[in-house]
């Protein structure tokens, strides 16, 4: 996302616009959009600011009011997969995609992968390499 347009940048425009020159042509002057200047005039009548309006921040999941829900139903199953979650959500009317499960229980510090303790199978490739020789190997 882009950086808001600096302060000196806006002070100027609205400066511009205060002497008697229009917004529109403050924005010609200074190269920004005649939109953007136009808005910045609108925001500094009403509230007597320049500064840009704080951008970004978090949204909050729809998730987040069911975590004891999901926190025991991991609990209860350590091996469910994450479609599995969604279809326990889905039986309580919850909607939530394939990343947003996966990223509420990022936030929560729990991982879906494979261990020991899951009795998963085990990484892929050609196996285990041939035993060791019985005796050592003969010299002839």
């Amino acid at each position: 996302m882009p950086r808001a347009y600096s302060i000196d940048l806006r002070e100027r425009v609205i400066g511009s616009v205060a002497a008697g020159t229009s917004a529109r042509e403050a924005a010609r002057r200074f190269d920004v959009s005649a939109s953007t200047a136009v808005k910045w005039v609108q925001r500094w009548r009403r509230s007597g600011s320049v500064a840009a309006k704080p951008m970004g921040g978090g949204r909050r999941s729809r998730l987040d009011g069911h975590g004891d829900f999901l926190m025991g139903l991991i609990a209860g199953e350590p091996d469910l997969t994450l479609e599995e979650v969604r279809a326990h959500l889905r039986d309580r009317g919850v909607s939530a995609g394939l990343g947003s499960v996966w990223r509420f229980f990022a936030r929560h510090g729990i991982s879906f992968k494979k261990n020991r303790a899951r009795r998963r199978t085990g990484q892929g490739g050609r196996g285990r390499g041939a035993g060791a020789m019985e005796g050592g190997p003969v010299i002839v």
